[in-house]
């Protein structure tokens, strides 16, 4: 947001009060009227405060108008492990809010899929939760500095494969993309990485056409297992491949996040666990 407050002014970046239940009614307000408002939390552990606004208003409106109002909103927030932020400021509840009907919920993993994800998020007509994991912050790519979108709902390929499809999304990206490498190169094994940047919208034909292709899947994500968005991707893969040989999920621990930085590296997915799994569904 640096230099937001100079090029547009105070009527357009606001410095709201510390309650998330204010900013995000504000902002639902703000979208009901014709704004195009973008709100943002400072983690997405602060969201559940303002979950009555998230839930039950924006979600909501536009059907309880029987579609005459929209509630173009974007909450922009961040999660995940990385930075021994501890047990409030590291979940990752990504899962909670793709279980919404009329909320959708992306989580770009580079520069180029955060501007283009950002635009078509504002320019949507839905509230839209666009998630950020704090461990990308870091990282840098090419942003084109023309006008662009990328399409909500739509996944990207990361890495072709044959032998298995690895479903995933945000910065498991990263280890997924990392043991499919290693397993390339040291196994002969041919990993696709598919990065599904939304999980409401979730990119079925594309879940279908690269696991019919190759007979076999991996959903790796951060979030916890026990009811979490790993146990979803794997019944939409048996759902749309019903052939399909050989299915399994590694999920983050059901823990409460340390502040240790070896006891929050325990509690997600590691490269050493993905390639692991990877060679026992090809055996």
């Amino acid at each position: 947001t640096k230099g937001l407050l100079d090029r547009f002014g105070a009527d357009r970046v606001i410095d709201a009060p510390m309650s998330e239940a204010l900013i995000v009614g504000a902002g639902v307000g703000m979208a009901i009227v014709g704004l195009r408002p973008v709100v943002e939390i400072m983690y997405i552990d602060f969201t559940t405060l303002a979950s009555d606004q998230i839930v039950n208003q924006a979600a909501k409106f536009h059907f309880m108008t029987g579609g005459n109002v929209k509630v173009p909103l974007v909450i922009r927030t961040q999660q995940g492990t990385g930075r021994s932020a501890a047990a409030q400021h590291s979940q990752s509840l990504e899962t909670w809010y793709a279980h919404i009907p009329g909320l959708k919920v992306v989580l770009p993993s580079t520069p180029y899929d955060a501007k283009g994800l950002i635009k078509a998020a504002i320019r949507d007509d839905n509230p839209v939760m666009f998630i950020e994991h704090k461990g990308l912050y870091n990282l840098k790519g090419e942003v084109p500095e023309k006008d662009y979108i990328v399409e909500i709902g739509k996944a990207n390929i990361r890495k072709t494969g044959s032998d298995i499809t690895i479903l995933t999304y945000s910065k498991m990206v990263y280890a997924c993309l990392q043991a499919a490498e290693e397993l390339e190169k040291d196994e002969g094994i041919s990993a696709e990485v598919v990065d599904l940047r939304s999980i409401n919208p979730i990119d079925d034909e594309q879940i279908k056409n690269s696991v019919s292709k190759t007979q076999r899947a991996l959903v790796v994500t951060e979030s916890n297992k026990t009811a979490g968005m790993s146990a979803e991707l794997f019944a939409r893969v048996v759902e749309l491949v019903p052939n399909v040989k050989r299915v399994s999920r590694l999920a983050g621990k059901d823990v409460v996040i340390g502040c240790s930085p070896i006891l929050e590296k325990a509690s997600v997915p590691s490269v050493e666990e993905i390639k692991k799994t990877v060679m026992e569904l090809l055996k």
